[in-house]
């Protein structure tokens, strides 16, 4: 005697098949930028420490120029998209349409979203810049006050070799 089938395993699922939602996240950053992306999320942690990493990269917050802050804008946003379609794409069973015998369309979308990315970051530069230090008397100043030339600064060290030029060295000990 066969076995009856439950009505669950004959059904089709319900509502439309799941999509990318490549189009709905663009819609998301673009409307509420990097609000869109919680950051107490692995995701917008992941995504912050990108940004941290290219700005420190570039020289820290206060070598980047207007220009440069919106490409590292620009690439983060590129980034969460091109992270996205890439998580979707590794959970598909096949990239080709077996009907039309043709790639997914969203495999070109990414492909684009590649390319972009690394558009925004060979406009950054792909070296990396040392982070500007300040200069000797501005250092001292800030840290001794404005006062203070780099000749009268406190050295906890000897004295230089020119500032005890009239002194005489101190003698060998005797073998």
């Amino acid at each position: 005697m066969p076995t009856p089938k439950t009505a669950s395993a004959t059904l089709k699922p319900r509502g439309r098949p799941a999509t990318h939602g490549l189009t709905a996240l663009k819609r998301a950053v673009r409307i509420h930028g990097s609000r869109a992306i919680d950051g107490r999320t692995t995701l917008g942690r992941a995504l912050a420490a990108w940004r941290a990493q290219l700005i420190a990269d570039l020289g820290g917050n206060d070598s980047l120029s207007t220009q440069e802050a919106a490409l590292v804008d620009l690439a983060v946003r590129t980034k969460l998209l091109l992270d996205s379609v890439d998580d979707w794409l590794l959970q598909q069973h096949s990239l080709v349409n077996g009907r039309k015998r043709t790639l997914l369309p969203v495999v070109r979308e990414r492909t684009q979203l590649a390319d972009a990315l690394a558009r925004y970051l060979a406009m950054l530069g792909l070296k990396r810049r040392p982070k500007r230090m300040p200069s000797l008397e501005d250092y001292l100043a800030s840290r001794y006050g404005d006062d203070v030339k780099p000749d009268d600064a406190r050295c906890d060290g000897p004295a230089p070799a020119a500032a005890s030029a009239g002194a005489t060295p101190p003698e060998p000990p005797p073998a």
